[in-house]
């Protein structure tokens, strides 16, 4: 193995060592807090990742269809503050379901939601289809707000995981490495899509959709899909979220996690899909940091409650990151390590040796 692949590797397999013992070298607190509530987030920014990085297709609705997911499973397993486990379109489904089959009704239903929702936005491009995604994202909002029988603002309560899972609170291993085993899905999932026939047609529609609709595409059905697919990574996020908390209202998918959704994309590096799970960690750590040791800060003889000014904290955060690097925390590191592998004597060494071959 060259040194230059040694750069790109060994650090992969530290982080990747790092994540499976976490839990054995921290706390349970701090496993639940930033371990599981990091990997979570990961999921649900890297399906907004995928679809920007490799559609073209920035979309503020993924907070609002891994709500779907959440509020669906609440309301299948028949939760406090949830219904449809009643009636279904009129046909009555028993006291409910598994929590395991309620988990997967709720990925499914979000992820023929999300193909709706990608059928109605599919055809609109750049601040068009970045507005008509906020749109339906405050549609969910005000859906799940406004109709009691599913939720109404008071939310589902007592949403608990399986029994394998244990309480997330007192013993939150096993859902952290439900989570880590869901995100390391996720990655090869994707890693392996944008390889097949559909993902370079969708990249080729990210860059030249004119082109590939003459080349015999159908330019629109794509979008559909990948939307679809989005939906279905954010799904996953949306039943680990329910999980984690036990409980989802609609104050889960508001504007401000819509904004958060898209703060840890792009922090993370909106182009490269590590970077979903590199700013959900950033975002926990933030917040971890701001709850305990800026609780009560005075700033110009002023109280500046560090615990409701969160958002303030990570938005200089934001843009402090944004201005060294466009690209995020992993355009940072990639610039990093290329500088790195043209100073390696070993490779620069090799390098010349092919080309005097050639």
């Amino acid at each position: 193995m060259t040194r230059a692949r040694l750069v790109t590797w060994v650090p992969a397999a530290i982080a990747i060592v790092i994540l499976v013992i976490l839990p054995l070298i921290s706390s349970d607190f701090f496993t639940s807090t930033i371990g599981v509530r990091s990997l979570w987030l990961g999921i649900a920014a890297s399906s907004l990742i995928f679809l920007s990085g490799y559609g073209g297709m920035v979309s503020l609705a993924q907070a609002a269809l891994y709500g779907i997911a959440g509020f669906a499973m609440g309301n299948l397993v028949a939760a406090d503050g949830g219904a449809l486990h009643n009636h279904l379109f009129g046909i009555g489904l028993g006291d409910n379901w598994g929590a395991w089959w309620g988990a997967i009704g709720g990925i499914l239903i979000a992820t023929f939601v999300g193909l709706g929702f990608g059928a109605i936005a599919s055809r609109s491009y750049g601040i068009y289809f970045l507005m008509l995604t906020l749109a339906l994202g405050v549609l969910a909002y005000y859906f799940f707000g406004q109709v009691e029988q599913l939720s109404g603002f008071g939310g589902i309560n007592s949403v608990r995981p399986p029994h394998l899972l244990g309480d997330p609170v007192t013993r939150p291993n096993p859902l952290y490495y439900t989570a880590l085993i869901a995100s390391a899905f996720v990655y090869v999932l994707m890693r392996y899509l944008v390889r097949t026939p559909f993902g370079l047609a969708l990249q080729g529609i990210r860059d030249d959709p004119d082109r590939m609709r003459s080349l015999g595409y159908n330019v629109v059905l794509h979008r559909a899909l990948a939307f679809g697919f989005g939906a279905f990574v954010a799904g996953i996020a949306g039943v680990l979220s329910v999980w984690y908390n036990t409980q989802i209202s609609p104050g889960s998918i508001d504007l401000t996690r819509t904004i958060d959704v898209l703060a840890i994309a792009v922090v993370g590096g909106i182009f490269q899909l590590e970077g979903a799970w590199v700013g959900a960690f950033v975002f926990t750590l933030v917040d971890y940091a701001v709850k305990r040791w800026l609780p009560n800060l005075q700033i110009f003889g002023g109280s500046f409650n560090g615990v409701e000014r969160f958002e303030t904290w990570f938005g200089i955060i934001f843009l402090v990151i944004i201005l060294l690097s466009p690209g995020g925390l992993m355009g940072l590191w990639t610039s990093f390590t290329d500088r790195l592998k043209r100073t390696l004597p070993g490779d620069a060494a090799a390098g010349a040796a092919v080309a005097e071959k050639t």
